[in-house]
């Protein structure tokens, strides 16, 4: 029996083969729309029956590899949300997105470990690990998750935690498109209804004193606060900003979880007076306006090439490093990001997971678009900080390029992986979930 969905030539196929980041372009041989756990599981049994990988989109912000002749699963109609606000818990379903649930939880002062963007799968991003505006106080979303139910290569449908099949449920998290289809999940939500932050933005005359004030500055704040610097020329474009449009751009995001609002201000004060700034939003915010302050890109789809290492240190050598490479005399044809990690992220979960890169200070994002002499500057970027690297990266920054038989490499500690590679063997020896970051071998062969 042929599997029920749109193929090439056929209604919404164009549409529904494309996700957000365009760095990857799907061609599958069929598209199904689940809105049924029973869709998922029989859309994988079909796959299996014909011999076909199984991909899964949600909003296509982290693509790995394309999903050519595959069986594409769209989890977009699988989109409920019910939070418990007396077991400070969520339940979410595949197609749910960061937005519906900050939403659902604010209405009873909770939040979840959301990232920094709203409009991502949830999902998939708890998958990956998930690190957030909160991850310095709680840890990686991942390491909250209460239940999985997943659709396995025998077609199971299995719920998993970390009584039964304890073992599937460490690999899930950290590692889950490498197992199945997750329908929903259950994760700890967590007593906070706002937040001091927002955004501080220097002009290319700071940018220098930034990077270095922030080093300094980064090292010795609470757990509570998170914080990130994004440095990024602007295009002239009409569209951008007066403040902003044609120049180099040095931005502080800042998010402050504690109590007192004061001890936030005064935090961000400090940084506030390293110079004139372009743009000031930072201000006591309702957690539910968390998406204002990196304020990603929702709209028109892009191709962007991430690469990121994860670093052990960010001190003043490192900060003349990324000055001299992406700062504002560089002319650097991509964007960067360093994230402050630490805290609870360093910290082991209570039921045990694949996540690594606990050993992390910061994370270093590199983003280019498709021109190869802007990859090459990225790369060099990156290699240019290898000396304060942990030689680890996080599968969540990583994009296509890294889609290689080694690529999975970084991402975890190397017994982790040598388990992960056994697991595959057990519970999906056919390689039917194969259209993302490989374990063991690459692409779709």
């Amino acid at each position: 029996m042929a599997i029920e969905g749109v193929r090439p030539g056929e209604g919404r196929y164009e549409e529904l083969r494309a996700g957000f980041n365009l760095a990857v372009t799907h061609r599958p041989a069929v598209i199904v729309e689940a809105r049924s756990v029973d869709d998922v599981a029989a859309a994988v049994a079909a796959a299996v029956r014909e011999r076909r990988p199984v991909g899964v989109m949600n909003t296509g912000h982290g693509p790995s590899v394309p999903a050519d002749g595959a069986v594409l699963i769209r989890t977009g109609r699988l989109s409920r949300v019910d939070v418990d606000p007396f077991r400070r818990t969520a339940r979410v379903e595949a197609g749910v997105r960061w937005r519906d649930v900050i939403a659902a939880a604010a209405r009873h002062g909770l939040a979840p470990l959301n990232g920094s963007s709203p409009d991502v799968g949830a999902v998939g991003y708890t998958l990956g690990g998930g690190v957030g505006l909160l991850a310095r106080r709680y840890g990686f979303a991942a390491d909250h998750v209460r239940w999985l139910d997943v659709v396995t290569a025998d077609g199971r449908v299995r719920r998993v935690d970390g009584e039964h099949d304890p073992v599937l449920f460490w690999a899930l998290r950290g590692a889950g498109a490498n197992f199945g289809v997750v329908t929903a999940m259950e994760f700890d939500l967590f007593p906070v209804a706002t937040l001091y932050g927002g955004e501080l933005c220097f002009g290319p005359e700071a940018g220098e004193d930034v990077l270095h004030a922030y080093a300094a500055w980064a090292r010795t704040v609470p757990e509570t606060m998170a914080s990130s610097v994004l440095l990024l020329r602007y295009p002239d474009d009409p569209a951008v900003p007066p403040q902003l449009r044609g120049r180099h751009v040095t931005h502080l995001r800042l998010a402050d979880s504690g109590a007192d609002p004061a001890a936030g201000r005064e935090l961000a004060d400090r940084l506030r007076a390293t110079g004139p700034r372009l743009v000031d939003t930072v201000r006591r915010m309702p957690y539910a306006d968390v998406g204002t302050i990196h304020h990603e890109p929702t709209g028109t789809p892009v191709a962007a090439f991430d690469r990121n290492v994860l670093l052990r240190e960010y001190d003043d050598d490192a900060a003349a490093v990324l000055g001299k490479l992406a700062g504002p005399d560089a002319d650097a044809p991509f964007l960067t990001e360093v994230r402050a990690w630490g805290g609870a992220l360093s910290r082991p979960p209570s039921v045990p997971n694949v996540v690594a890169s606990r050993d992390a200070a910061f994370s270093l994002l590199a983003i280019a678009g498709p021109e190869p002499a802007d990859r090459a500057a990225r790369d060099q970027l990156l290699e240019a900080m290898a000396p304060w690297s942990t030689g680890g990266s996080y599968p969540n920054f990583s994009g296509v390029e890294d889609a290689t038989p080694d690529g999975a490499r970084p991402h975890y500690r190397s017994d982790d992986l040598a388990r992960l590679r056994q697991l595959k063997e057990q519970y999906d020896p056919d390689r039917t979930f194969r259209v993302t970051f490989p374990l063991t071998g690459g692409g779709l062969t």
